[in-house]
């Protein structure tokens, strides 16, 4: 119970500093922030999947299943918003 309880301090303890942190964020620099936390979710990615490898109960197996999901929802998303950024730097074609 008491690693439980660890655990989900850590979580709201680091949801807090992050939403702090990004809520400081000029708009400007938002969607190169977005580009950098691509990067990170494809990590925690790989931290998931290398989890699974264990012998685990359906519950912990559901729970890493579901932040898989989320985690490519974000590096999805950090995907779309990086081409959406370089794009405004392209040369745009004349229509003729």
């Amino acid at each position: 119970m008491s690693d439980l309880l660890l655990a989900a301090g850590v979580f709201l303890g680091s949801f807090a500093i992050g939403y702090l942190l990004i809520s400081k964020v000029p708009p400007m620099l938002h969607t190169p922030l977005m580009s950098m936390t691509n990067a990170i979710s494809a990590i925690t990615i790989l931290g998931a999947l290398l989890l699974f490898s264990v012998t685990m109960n359906v519950s912990q197996l559901t729970i890493g299943a579901v932040a898989v999901v989320m985690a490519m929802f974000n590096v999805a998303g950090g995907f779309a918003i990086t081409d959406r950024m370089l794009g405004m730097f392209r040369e745009k074609t004349p229509k003729s």
